[in-house]
């Protein structure tokens, strides 16, 4: 049977060991660091949210650049058969809001357990740790490493992730052993990550969660680029939380190319203009007395009181019958359009995924095999695609993972 080498024991990595290792293969699964599966371990803050349920056209739009791709690697395994997978594996799942899909303990280790668990219970699969890949060798078909020694196979398979959370070992090599092949890689910038503010935050805003709000970004000439609704929460350079997180995959690239961009937050979406402007004239009438920076505890959370005091320009002891016309319309248009100059985002320390990477035209999106180097095999994070959260990138290491894996360990015409 052919021997399949696999760079990078992430979650890829050990999903194509497991299936190379059922069809018969022989595997030598190589991980730079001293453990496996860092990164699987610590992924949805430790809950490892690991698919979605998502009917297959939908779960494809959440994928760029072309999600279309994914439909050959989703046809061997996608959200169901990868839920079967871990359930046989005594791991029972639970679903959760937007279709997500956990570990009923949530756990992450469990996850994680049940593919090493699995892998070394195998006697045709070889750990090793401490391993770190330094090049491919001449004919792609093994790996030199960084203390001279060879790994030699009959595929090579290239699952090593991006750069996101470089802590885990995420360091893009996979990157260069893609183009010392020839391949194209697509540049790369952090994905799913916090958006940095040109303009200085008032302090009370750090960590404030602003929850049910309106969330659009746009180009300076008012183009719309993403809208959504939900949670966000204030950093102390700029903004996070859930819709931020999913802006930042159509906007990311664009910011860091040194675009500028604008973000405009609706404290009250619920209400349309002339609905809150009607509620502001009956608050303002019933609180005539009440001085302004006091008043406007009535629409907003303490927190935001010093933000739309700098922004609105309306003296601060002014009492509420004082108000007039024009300053009614600027906190209206407060309520309804706060807006900060987005001018870059958070770094690959903090991004869960890596958007870019290897050109998948270059790669059969049946095998995962390279189309220019026969044996090579790419899967995960290190290809040239990324999605939204809510399971979705789990879903495609895994898929990709065991794609490659079967197909590398197929044995080869003469």
């Amino acid at each position: 049977m052919p021997k399949v080498v696999i760079v990078g024991a992430g979650a890829a990595g050990m999903m194509a060991a497991v299936a190379a290792a059922e069809q018969g293969a022989d595997v030598v699964l190589l991980e730079k660091m001293d453990q496996a599966g860092r990164k699987l371990r610590i992924t949805g803050k430790g809950r490892c949210n690991l698919t979605n349920t998502a009917v297959m056209k939908d779960f494809l739009t959440h994928i760029g650049p072309d999600g279309r791709w994914m439909r050959n690697a989703f046809a061997q395994m996608f959200n169901t058969q990868l839920m079967d997978f871990f359930e046989q594996r005594n791991v029972p799942l639970v679903e959760e809001r937007g279709n997500r899909v956990f570990p009923q303990s949530g756990k992450s280790l469990d996850i994680f357990l049940a593919l090493i668990n699995d892998l070394e219970g195998r006697s045709n699969v070889e750990i090793r740790k401490n391993c770190a890949v330094k090049s491919l060798t001449e004919d792609r078909h093994g790996v030199r490493l960084q203390d001279g020694t060879t790994v030699r196979g009959d595929a090579v398979i290239i699952a090593t992730g991006g750069l996101s959370y470089p802590t885990t070992g995420s360091t893009g090599i996979g990157y260069r052993l893609a183009e010392d092949a020839g391949h194209t890689v697509v540049s790369q910038v952090p994905s799913l990550v916090s958006l940095l503010c040109e303009e200085k935050l008032p302090k009370e805003l750090e960590s404030f969660v602003l929850k049910n709000v309106g969330l659009t970004v746009t180009r300076p000439d008012g183009k719309k680029l993403y809208e959504n609704f939900g949670e966000m929460t204030f950093t102390r350079n700029g903004i996070d939380g859930p819709i931020v997180i999913s802006a930042s995959r159509q906007v990311s690239r664009m910011l860091n190319s040194g675009e500028k961009l604008i973000a405009h937050i609706d404290l009250k979406p619920a209400l349309s203009t002339e609905k809150l402007d009607h509620r502001l004239l009956a608050d303002i009438d019933a609180n005539g007395t009440r001085v302004f920076n006091d008043a406007l505890r009535l629409w907003l959370p303490a927190e935001l009181v010093p933000l739309a005091l700098e922004r609105l320009h309306i003296e601060y002891y002014k009492r509420l019958h004082q108000i007039n016309g024009a300053e009614r319309k600027r906190l209206l248009q407060f309520l309804k359009n706060v807006e900060f100059t987005l001018c870059g985002t958070g770094d690959y320390n903090t991004a869960i995924v890596t958007q870019g990477g290897v050109n998948t035209k270059e790669i059969n999106p049946k095998t995962m095999e390279s189309k220019l180097v026969p044996g090579l095999y790419f899967a995960g994070e290190v290809l040239d695609l990324d999605a939204d959260t809510g399971g979705y990138n789990l879903q495609i290491a895994f898929s990709t993972g065991f794609a490659a894996g079967r197909a590398a360990a197929q044995p080869k015409e003469e």
